[in-house]
């Protein structure tokens, strides 16, 4: 099994942050089908071959992931995407 774990700095607001968030899962969801739900802060996200959590806090969030053995042949695309969506919302 494979993981991500990124780390990604954040000067927003947290409700604005929090909004962010929420829109990147509904894009997981739409186009991956993705399932997702809030626990406080952290925003935990499933499907067949990924788990994994993203941790909100007041100036950073941290993606953490289980790429199951499929998956994990496209760890690095997948954290490139992931790198790439933070960088569009949150700078």
């Amino acid at each position: 099994m494979s993981s991500i774990d990124i780390r990604h700095a954040h000067s927003l607001p947290h409700a604005q942050a929090r909004k962010a968030v929420q829109e990147v899962a509904d894009k997981l969801a739409e186009r991956f089908g993705i399932g997702y739900d809030w626990d406080g802060d952290t925003l935990k996200f499933a499907r067949s071959g990924v788990d994994g959590k993203i941790d909100l806090a007041p100036k950073s969030l941290r993606v953490t992931a289980n790429l199951g053995f499929l998956m994990s042949a496209f760890k690095g695309t997948i954290e490139s995407e992931i790198k790439r969506v933070l960088d569009e919302r949150f700078g």
